[in-house]
C-alpha cells in the first residue's frame, strides 16, 4: 500500500486520492492501546465474498469512502501481516443484499461484501459508499455502520462494528459502542466530495 490509494467516484470512474492519515511507522500503535471491542454480527452475513480492494460495485449510489488502518496483537503490540479482514455492509438506503428473502441473491453475487488483507505493515485499506441507517422496529433504527470479522493466526476471531461520529441514530442505538465510532474527514477532489477514515484494530490472542 503506498502513499495514495484509489476511490470510486459517483460516476464510476477511478480516482487516486491521499490516504486518510498519513503513513507512519510500523512501531508507532494506537492510544490508548486496548483489545478493540466486539459486536453483534447481525443476521446479514455471507461466507464467500471475493477478494477485491473496491467493496462496492461500479457506479453504486452514495457518498465514496476510503476506510484504512491497521490491525494489531495486543501481546505483541505489533502489527499483523496477512490478517483477513471480511466487510459487509448495507448500500446508500440501508438495504444489505440478502435481507429480502422473496429475492435472494444469486449464490455469485456479493454486493456491498468483499474479504481483504493486511500488508506487510499490518495495513489494510477500502474503497466503499457511505452505508445507509435503517429502521428496525417502530421507533428503532440501526445507524450507519460497517461489519466487520477479523482473523489471524494465534489471535481470536474479531467480529465487530465501525460506527460514524454524528450520526443521528448513534444516541439511541442499544448496540453501538463508543469505542467503535470514528470521525470522517470529507476532502474533496475533482470537484467530488468523498469520506476517509481511519480504523484500527487490535485482536486479543
Amino acid at each position: 500500500m503506498g502513499a495514495f490509494g484509489d476511490y470510486l467516484n459517483n460516476n464510476g470512474l477511478l480516482a487516486a486520492v491521499p490516504p486518510a492519515q498519513p503513513i507512519v511507522p510500523a512501531t508507532v500503535h494506537p492510544q490508548p492501546f486496548s483489545v478493540t471491542e466486539d459486536n453483534i454480527e447481525g443476521p446479514y452475513y455471507r461466507a464467500g465474498a471475493p477478494t477485491r480492494f473496491a467493496i462496492t460495485q461500479p457506479y453504486e449510489p452514495g457518498v465514496a469512502m476510503v476506510i484504512s488502518g491497521r490491525v494489531w496483537g495486543f501481546d505483541t503490540k505489533k502489527p499483523i501481516a496477512n490478517a483477513v479482514l471480511h466487510i459487509w455492509q448495507a448500500d446508500e438506503k440501508g438495504h444489505y443484499d440478502n435481507d429480502d428473502d422473496q429475492h435472494p441473491p444469486a449464490i455469485d453475487e456479493f454486493i456491498n461484501r468483499g474479504i481483504i488483507f493486511t500488508d506487510a505493515q499490518g495495513r489494510y485499506e477500502y474503497q466503499t459508499i457511505h452505508p445507509g441507517a435503517y429502521q428496525i422496529g417502530p421507533k428503532a433504527w440501526r445507524p450507519s455502520h460497517i461489519h466487520y470479522m477479523v482473523l489471524a493466526p494465534g489471535y481470536q476471531t474479531l467480529t465487530t462494528q465501525l460506527y460514524f461520529d454524528g450520526d443521528p441514530h448513534n444516541a439511541s442505538d442499544r448496540f453501538i459502542k463508543q469505542s467503535l465510532i470514528i470521525k470522517l474527514l470529507k476532502p474533496k477532489r475533482h470537484s467530488k466530495t468523498f469520506e476517509t477514515g481511519v480504523f484500527d484494530i487490535v485482536l486479543k490472542p
